[in-house]
C-alpha cells in the first residue's frame, strides 16, 4: 500500500547516491494505523482509513471516539480515506515510510497557503498596467468582459479570496524514506505551510521513461 499521512516539516538539501546535491521537503509521514476497510458490499466503494497522529480521548467527538472503541484501537488525530493501491491492507495493520523506496514517484495532496484577499497580479499573475507617466492602472485589473450582468461570471479572473484550496502536485520525486525516524524526503514543491498535513500517494501519472536514442547511442 503506497498511500500514508504525514505533516510538513520543513525543508533542507541533501546528497543523493549518484552525488547530485538537491533540495527537500521533509515529511513525518506516519506511523499511520489501518483503521477500517471499506468493501463495495457494505459502502459502496473500496477504500482504506489510515489514522495519523496521537490524540486524547477526551478531544474527540462521540462518532470518532467510537470508531476508534470499535476498531479496539488507540484514538487518532487525523482520519484520511485512499482508494488506489490498497491491496493486502487489514484493519488494525500499521503503514510506514518503508513502502516507499528512493526514486518511486508520488502525488502530494495539502492544503495551499492563505494569502487573504488578493487583486490580479497576485492572484492571477496579471502583468498589469503601464508604468509611464500618467498611467493610472499599474496594478489594477482591466476589461474582463460584460460589465453590466450584474454579477461575477464564474471562472473569471478577478481579485479574490487567494489560497487556503486544497491542492495536488504530481509526479514528486521520493529522495529518501528514513524508517527510523518516519521521514519522507521529497524533491518537488509540496503544498502548505509548515505543520500541515498532507495525503501522499503513488503517482497516478507517473513519467515515461526516456526512449533510447536511435543507435542505442
Amino acid at each position: 500500500m503506497k498511500n500514508i499521512v504525514g505533516r510538513k516539516v520543513g525543508m533542507t538539501s541533501v546528497y543523493t547516491a549518484d552525488g547530485r546535491y538537491v533540495p527537500v521537503t521533509v515529511i513525518e509521514a506516519g506511523p499511520c494505523t489501518v483503521l477500517q476497510r471499506k468493501t463495495r458490499d457494505s459502502d459502496g466503494y473500496e477504500a482504506v482509513a489510515l489514522a495519523f497522529g496521537d490524540a486524547k480521548k477526551n478531544g474527540l467527538n462521540k462518532p470518532a471516539a467510537g470508531r476508534f472503541k470499535q476498531a479496539n484501537l488507540q484514538p487518532k488525530r487525523f482520519i484520511r480515506e485512499f482508494r488506489r493501491e490498497i491491496d493486502g491492507v487489514e484493519p488494525g495493520a500499521t503503514v510506514t515510510v518503508d513502502v516507499f523506496a528512493a526514486g518511486d514517484r508520488v502525488d502530494v495532496v495539502g492544503v495551499s497557503k492563505g494569502h487573504g484577499f488578493a487583486g490580479g497580479i497576485k492572484r492571477w499573475n496579471f502583468h498589469g498596467g503601464g508604468r509611464s507617466h500618467g498611467s493610472m492602472i499599474h496594478r489594477q485589473p482591466a476589461s474582463n468582459g460584460d460589465t453590466n450582468a450584474g454579477r461575477t461570471v464564474r471562472g473569471s479572473h478577478r481579485p479574490g479570496h487567494f489560497g487556503v484550496d486544497r491542492t495536488t502536485h504530481q509526479n514528486l520525486e521520493v529522495v529518501r524514506a528514513d524508517t527510523e525516524r518516519n521521514l519522507l524526503l521529497v524533491r518537488g514543491p509540496v503544498p502548505g505551510a509548515k505543520n500541515g498535513l498532507v495525503l501522499v500517494k503513488a503517482a497516478v501519472r507517473p513519467p515515461k521513461p526516456a526512449a533510447a536514442a536511435p543507435g542505442g547511442k
